[in-house]
Order: C-alpha cells, then structure tokens, then sequence
C-alpha cells in the first residue's frame, strides 16, 4: 500500500466487530450489544483519524491505498477519500454508533439483529472509500441485501410486505447499474475497474448519452428518485428505528453518492445532455414529497415522504452541475442522513412507549414528556430549514445554484418549501401542543442514558448550523474539481 491503511482499518472495523458478535454466545445479549457499541465507537475513532489527517487545502484523492487482487481483469483493491466521501464517511459512523445506542432496549434477537446490522454498516463503508469499480458494486450490494432481514425480521407496520418492495426496487436498480457498469469497463478498453483511470478516458457522445440514463435511474432508486420511489416510505415505516437511522440517513446517499461519483465524473457528456430531465424529475421529487408528507397523520409516514422531498433537494443540486449546487447537494446529504437519523430516533421511542405513530391520537406530548418531544421538534425544524441548523445552508447553496442553471424549477422549490414548513408545523403542533388524549397512559420522559445518542445528533446539527465552514471547506476544493470534469 501507498497510504497509512486508515481506510482498509475503518472498512475492517465493522468486519471485525461483526465476527466478534458471531461469536458470543446468543444467551449474552448485554455483551452483544456492548461489541456492538465498542465497534460502533471505533469506527468514529478511525473515522476522526481520518479528518484529522485529511488536507482540506487538497482537491484529488487522499490515504490512497491500492493493491492488485484479481490482474487479469483489472480488479485492485484501490481506496481513497476526497472531501465529499469524507463527510459520507462521518455520517455513517455518527448514525452507526448512535443507532446502536438507540436500540439498548432491543430483548428479541439481538445477536442477530447486531450482526446484520454490523454487515450493513460494512457495506456503506466500503462504497465510500472505494476507488475501485467492482468493489464498489460489491459494497454497494452488501450494504443492501441486510435491509430485507431487518425489516422482515424485527420490523412492524406490514412489515414483510415494506422488506420485500424494498429489495425489489433496489434489484431493479442494480439490474441497471451492473450492465452499465460494464458497459463502461468495456468501452474504456484499459482493462481495469478503477474509477481513476475509467476517469481518463473520452466515451463517444452517443455511447453517453445512451448508458448515463443508466446509471442515473439505476443508482436514483436508492436515493428515492420519483416515480421509483415507493419503496422507500414503505421501507421507512416497516423498518425498527435504529434501521429506519440506517435507511433514510445512510443507505438513501448511496444512491446520491453513486450518481456522484460514478455516473456524472465518467460520462460528463451524458450528464449535460440528460440535465435539464434530471432537474425536473428531481423538482417533481421536492414538490411530490412534500404534498404527501401534508397529507399523512402516521409521524413515520410523515418523516418517509419528506426524505423522499430532501433527496429531490439533493438530486437537483447534482443536476445543476454548478459549484453552488454540487456543494449543497453533498452538504444536504450529510445534514439530512443527521436529521432523518433524529427524527427516526424521537418517533421510535415515542412509538415504543405510545404504541401509536398517528399524531392525531398524541396531542400534547410535550407536557408529559418534554425532553422526548423536543428531540422530535428539533428535527423537524432542521427539516424545515430554519436558520442555525445545518440543512438551512444546504438548501440555500442549492438555490442559488438551481437559480442560475434552472431559474423557474428554482422558485418552484421555494414554493414547496413553504409546504415543507407547513407539514412539519402540522406535526409539531398536532402531536405534540395538542389538545392531550386522557385515555393515553404517559410513562417517565426518556432516560439520561437514551438522551445520549440524540442529543449527540442535536450537537452536529447545531454546531454545522452555526459553523457550516467545518463541512462546506473539506467539500468544495473536491467539488471544483469535479466541475473542472464536467465542463
């Protein structure tokens, strides 16, 4: 290897920590879930490592790793970062680890469900440091094939039925994908999969324009891309609430982070060409998910039809193909897996107390369980894009790159943001400042111990809110030079 091996380190973390829950004994579910809180905790060490060694200064790959493993067809194990993996990277250790605080109170199954979710978590690593196509593909797929077990097993909610349509959207978008893919390695005639050198060559126009459709469709199924996207609210309300985390603020900028870094760097010139499409099925995304997000009374529902509206936030900024644009999308990929990740933890201890998720059967929350409610108001306020969260930079950096590429979309998305405003007061009011349900038993406010993971999410929110620059400075430098291959 060239590089400190920080990146295979973080990759093995998870690896590791999931042979070590293998091997204790089912009957110990307290040690379980202490090896999976000590992984959890030592992939945000490595992951920390990491940023501090990271050149914010720097735009190309860095802590490059890179060994032959299969010559004959090109396949290295090639890994490196560059600022908009990093932030990925950070997010997914930040959720990881509080998810598994989230779900202390786990009884059925444990070892199981750590071990899957451990697998998953594998999985988002490696596609966020791989540089090497085929690896990438395989990360991808590890990442999701957990999901169906995790929900069909511990979900609720017609919960086989969400485990199922997930799985099979998500099929459908590697059946795209893979032969695109390879499409791409055979066009490139370099025979190899690394993203780096496939980066150097010059596709012809029509080979673009045909295979970048895609990649965009098949890695958008993942982001939540409409009319694709009804696997993921389904997915969202069947899923228990650390994997709900997992979900909507992880697995969904999977799809976000293979358009990113696959589809748009290979073929610049499919990209161009199909802009103008993408910008409108993502602004069709944005309006879409709010109105339906207006119109639920299932909190859980309300949370999976506003991730599929934040995405079309993310999925525009990529379509502007603009500096503004690109560094809002990859910082609102960030601030909305945090936000999403809060929101998921404050609905599932409601849940896990109340035995309901209908807002019209809450009402009054915040009077019997203050410290709980705020969790949940907190996040939809972020979600809300109220100045001093850090999802209010994110949106503003979009708009101001959709106004000079796409002028009418961009006043169309403030329109709807005015909805998203709308649904997320609902929310708040109706649930929780409502008029109180006598016939509801109020149990104690949520412990200390439990505070703890949501209120780390809180701070991350906050303290990005307040001090954007300590993401927007790691992210730009690698944002202009993806610019500087698309032009």
């Amino acid at each position: 290897m060239n590089g400190p091996g920080l990146l295979t380190l973080l990759v093995l973390c998870p690896a590791v920590g999931l042979a070590v829950i293998l091997a204790i004994p089912g009957r110990f579910p307290k040690a379980i879930k202490v090896a999976s809180a000590l992984t959890g905790l030592a992939t945000l060490l490595v992951t920390g490592l990491i940023y501090a060694k990271f050149d914010p200064a720097a735009a190309g790959k860095q802590l490059l790793e890179q060994v032959p493993w299969i010559p004959a067809v090109g396949i290295e194990w090639h890994n490196g970062v560059d600022g908009i993996s990093l932030p990925l990277l950070v997010l997914t250790a930040i959720v990881f680890f509080t998810g598994v605080l989230v779900m202390w109170e786990l009884k059925e199954r444990v070892k199981e469900y750590f071990a899957f979710m451990t697998l998953l978590v594998t999985g988002v690593f490696g596609v966020f440091v791989s540089l090497d196509l085929f690896f990438f593909l395989f990360y991808y797929e590890l990442a999701v094939l957990p999901m169906y077990l995790l929900i069909a097993v511990w979900g609720s909610t017609r919960k086989e039925y969400g485990a199922m349509k997930l799985t099979l959207y998500l099929l459908a978008g590697t059946a795209l994908v893979v032969p695109a893919a390879l499409a791409v390695y055979w066009a490139a005639g370099l025979n190899t999969f690394d993203l780096v050198r496939l980066g150097t060559v010059h596709y012809g126009h029509t080979f673009q324009i045909v295979v970048y459709p895609f990649l965009f469709v098949g890695f958008g199924i993942l982001a939540g891309m409409w009319p694709l996207h009804t696997w993921s609210p389904v997915g969202h309300v069947a899923a228990p609430t650390a994997v709900s985390m997992l979900h909507a603020g992880v697995l969904m900028k999977l799809g976000a982070y293979g358009i990113l870094r696959v589809a748009m760097p290979l073929l610049p010139e499919g990209a161009h060409y199909w802009m103008l499409a993408t910008a409108i099925l993502a602004t069709v995304n944005i309006v879409y998910g709010a109105f339906v997000a207006l119109s639920q009374t299932d909190l859980k529902f309300v949370i999976g039809f506003s991730s599929v509206s934040h995405m079309g936030i993310v999925l525009l900024g990529l379509s502007t193909m603009s500096q503004d644009g690109i560094n809002g999308a990859v910082f609102q990929m960030f601030s909305h897996g945090i936000m999403t990740a809060l929101f998921f933890a404050a609905v599932g201890y409601i849940y896990d107390r109340y035995h309901t998720r209908d807002m019209t059967r809450l009402g009054g929350l915040s009077k019997y369980v203050p410290v709980a409610s705020a969790f949940f108001i907190v996040a939809a306020l972020c979600g809300a894009g109220v100045p001093g969260f850090a999802s209010f930079w994110a949106e503003l950096l979009v708009f101001l790159g959709t106004l000079k590429t796409f002028p009418v979309l961009a006043w169309i998305v403030v329109l709807a943001l005015v909805v998203t405003m709308a649904y997320s007061m609902r929310a708040i009011v109706v649930g929780f400042f409502g008029a109180p349900h006598e016939e509801l038993h109020h149990p104690a406010d949520i412990s200390l111990f439990l505070s703890l993971p949501r209120a780390i999410l809180v701070a991350v929110l906050l303290v990005l809110g307040f001090y954007p620059r300590l993401m927007l400075d790691i992210i730009d430098p690698a944002t202009r030079a993806l610019i500087g291959v698309l032009k």
